[in-house]
């Protein structure tokens, strides 16, 4: 390790690639609450948090579990129409509460056109919730709804079938007809957040 009186070791949480101190600093200066979308190997976490001096707060969450708990969702919870689905409810639930807007908080991770957390941004935008965004980078619509899995299903040989979508299969959904549960799902939570 140096030991020379200009070398200045960096914070912790940066050295292991955790946070980004200088775009951290800009959204918690911010007078709107952060959107966090945070993608784990078993599903995806979406939060509202609002930066306070006292540290941060979260007004309002929604988890890939609810999906599948409370609106009967059998597909993956982290796919596409998943995220999508989750920022349906984050958006619902965040204008709830009386937050018209929100800034989208990646963390450490780049922003790649048609991303899953660009789909929650989407999910979020459909409910009511202003996220700032380029519209280009948002995923196209057969993407969301499922279409494209749907069809990558339909051209797959039988013996890779079975292989690629046990999850599915085993959850009692065929992949071919994820498009008319995606949508199923997604009347369910508008019909749940209209009232």
């Amino acid at each position: 390790m140096a030991r020379n009186a200009r070398y200045r070791l960096s914070y912790k949480r940066r050295r292991e690639t955790k946070t980004d101190y200088q775009l951290r600093r800009i959204l918690a200066t911010s007078e709107h609450p952060r959107l966090v979308v945070r993608l784990s190997n078993k599903g995806i976490i979406t939060q509202i948090i609002r930066a306070e001096n006292i540290g941060d707060k979260v007004i309002t969450q929604a988890t890939s579990n609810e999906l599948v708990s409370k609106y009967g969702w059998k597909a993956s919870e982290k796919n596409i129409p998943a995220a999508y689905l989750l920022g349906l409810i984050i958006g619902y639930r965040t204008v709830k509460t009386g937050t018209q807007i929100a800034y989208l908080d990646l963390g450490l991770k780049r922003p790649t056109k048609g991303s899953k957390v660009f789909a929650v941004v989407k999910g979020a935008l459909d409910a009511g919730l202003d996220v700032p965004c380029d519209s280009d980078i948002i995923s196209p619509p057969e993407r969301i709804s499922g279409q494209d899995i749907a069809s990558f299903a339909g051209e797959m040989a039988a013996e890779k079938y079975e292989q690629y979508f046990s999850f599915y299969l085993r959850h009692g959904l065929r992949p071919e007809q994820l498009q008319g549960h995606f949508d199923d799902v997604k009347k369910r939570i508008q019909d749940e957040w209209s009232k």
